[in-house]
Formats: C-alpha cells, sequence, structure tokens
C-alpha cells in the first residue's frame, strides 16, 4: 500500500470562531498528541483529509502527518461531525510507533449461511459489528470475518468462537455474542396460532365445554336424558 502523508499547517489559533474560519477556508482544525509528546494544534486540507480515510483501510489508514518538515506516523483517534449536515468539525490523530502495537476498531462481517436457522424459519441477528483489537500498525485488517456457517437457532457465535489473523489479539469478553440464531416474530407468531388451533381441535374432540359455559358439540346434557323431570313419588 502507497504510503498516505497529509501535510498539515501549524500556528491554528484555538477557539470557536477561528475554527469556524477554518472550516469555511476548507481547513480541518485536528490535534495531533501521543507518545509521550507535547500535543499539536494543527489544520489539515479537508480534500486531502477525505482521500486519507477513504481507502480500503478506512479509519484505520496509517497517516504521515507532514508537520513543518517532520513526520507524525498516526492513525484517526477521534472524528467530530455536526449532529445535522455530519460536516467534519474536528479531528484527533494519535501518533504511533511502528514497533509496538495499536487499539483499533474493526468492523466485522458474517460469511457463510446459517442454513440450519434459514431451514427453520429463523434468522441471524448480528449483535457486534465492530471488533477492538490489537495489532501491529502495518498488520491492521480491514475487516475481521466471522463464519455464521454452524450456527444453529438458540446457539451464538462468541467473541472466543472468531478466528483472528495472525498477530492480532482482542481484550473484549469471550463470551459477548456476535451474532445469535433466533426465531422470527412471524415465526413464532404462527407457531402459536397453530398450537391454539391444535388446542381447540383436541377439545372439540373431547367434548370439553367453551369458554360461554355451553356443552360443546356432540355433549349431551344429562338432565334431559329421559325426555323431561322426574316425578317425586
Amino acid at each position: 500500500m502507497d504510503e498516505i502523508v497529509l501535510t498539515a499547517d501549524t500556528g491554528r489559533t484555538t477557539g470557536t470562531r477561528p475554527s469556524r474560519r477554518s472550516r469555511t477556508a476548507g481547513q480541518i482544525p485536528a490535534v495531533v498528541y501521543g507518545l509521550d509528546q507535547d500535543p499539536l494544534a494543527i489544520s489539515v486540507e479537508w480534500p486531502e483529509l477525505r482521500r486519507a480515510i477513504t481507502t480500503d483501510a478506512g479509519l484505520n489508514a496509517i497517516i504521515h502527518l507532514e508537520v513543518s518538515g517532520e513526520k507524525h506516523m498516526s492513525i484517526v483517534k477521534e472524528i467530530q461531525r455536526h449532529p445535522v449536515r455530519r460536516d467534519v468539525l474536528h479531528v484527533d490523530f494519535i501518533r504511533i510507533d511502528p514497533d509496538r502495537d495499536v487499539t483499533v476498531d474493526v468492523s466485522i462481517v458474517m460469511v457463510g449461511e446459517a442454513k440450519e436457522v434459514t431451514d427453520n424459519d429463523g434468522m441471524v441477528d448480528q449483535n457486534l459489528f465492530t471488533l477492538t483489537i490489537n495489532v501491529a500498525p502495518d498488520n491492521i485488517p480491514t475487516e475481521i470475518e466471522v463464519d455464521i456457517s454452524e450456527l444453529t437457532i438458540g446457539d451464538s457465535v462468541r467473541v472466543a468462537d472468531v478466528v483472528l489473523p495472525s498477530g492480532v489479539t482482542t481484550d473484549v469478553d469471550p463470551d459477548e455474542a456476535v451474532a445469535v440464531g433466533m426465531i422470527t416474530r412471524s415465526t413464532l407468531e404462527a407457531m402459536a396460532a397453530e398450537e391454539a388451533a391444535e388446542e381447540a381441535a383436541l377439545a372439540a374432540e373431547l367434548g370439553i365445554e367453551g369458554e360461554d359455559g355451553e356443552p360443546a358439540d356432540g355433549a349431551e346434557d344429562s338432565s334431559t336424558e329421559d325426555g323431561g323431570d322426574s316425578d317425586s313419588e
């Protein structure tokens, strides 16, 4: 992969109004920190930043920030966006050491077909969409694949079941569910309706009284078996 270099300007004035003016001029306010070095207030050009974070690596792309002729190996730690327009308001970069693992979030992609689940009118519910991993900067995967082929209804694929690429570890609870095989609501309703119909048919067959207290069809009233009330002697 080609090295991503992003030129950053220093000396920007912090504060809401100066930051707004910078964004209007196409400059995104940012800060770079980490590795026991002082944080630097910088700004980067939006078109260049957009190109840097829209590669296959996404936000986990290794970006070499060039600040006053010096390069800082970094990744995007956080992007702040406008709550409505979704414009980028500010970016946090964190310096990284090429010889030390970094902690990043990587997308989880389910692969395979949970045939036993679908054959029983069920569905696969994905509970975890990203996984926090520890990995060397030059070995960050673009995604983590999770095979759901053996998933059954009522069962789950847990973090402990995920096969991680070589050199990748995670501190996420191994018992946390990634995907669960479950029965859909419509299937549950259909099963309940079928069970109710079977119970009603069985009740009619046995001559059990209905909910209104009247005898079911075919049940005889013992008081009229002899054709009328009996006279006392």
